[in-house]
């Protein structure tokens, strides 16, 4: 879990850009199929669903996610074991942002004629059949092995500056 400000920017970027990559790629081959122009289209969707998406999780999901795993769903037990807290809140975020990025990929694809729950029904599903795995065994994994490397220096750091404290005092 990130423990200041920088972490959270840090942990979110390298969460939101590699789901937002791999989403906008699967969402473009479900609508043209793999044609020549696949990547290009992807490229060019990604900057939009990257800046949405992270601006969701910083001010919107996120904080809503946390909220609610803390006071509904994490319990004593699960307090004791971070990866367990991890997991519950992976779980919350990826459905709260399937929610709004399957609404926002409608809404940049003009897919608002016709049936519009049925189609945001059908959006959702598919997103969650590939956003929930994709976290929990791939991108989780990735951001929090880089937050815990980038932990790990932080608080090495923080310990030689103690150290050398310790030893100016003496």
């Amino acid at each position: 879990m990130p423990r200041n400000w920088k972490e959270e920017v840090v942990f979110t970027a390298i969460m939101a850009g590699l789901m937002v990559f791999v989403m906008v790629c699967y969402n473009v081959v479900l609508a043209q199929g793999f044609t020549g122009e696949f990547l290009l289209t992807a490229v060019k969707e990604y900057p939009g669903g990257l800046l949405v998406a992270i601006i969701l999780d910083l001010l919107i999901v996120g904080p809503i996610a946390k909220k609610l795993a803390f006071k509904y769903i994490i319990n004593e037990y699960m307090k004791k074991n971070v990866f367990l807290i991890g997991i519950t809140i992976s779980v919350m975020m990826v459905l709260g942002m399937v929610t709004f990025m399957s609404l926002f990929g409608m809404i940049m694809s003009h897919e608002l004629s016709g049936n519009v729950l049925a189609t945001y029904g059908h959006e959702w599903i598919f997103n969650l059949i590939v956003a929930l795995p994709l976290q929990l065994i791939i991108v989780g994994p990735i951001a929090r092995g880089v937050l815990g490397k980038m932990q790990g220096a932080a608080d090495k750091k923080a310990s030689l500056a103690d150290k050398m404290s310790t030893e100016k005092a003496n």
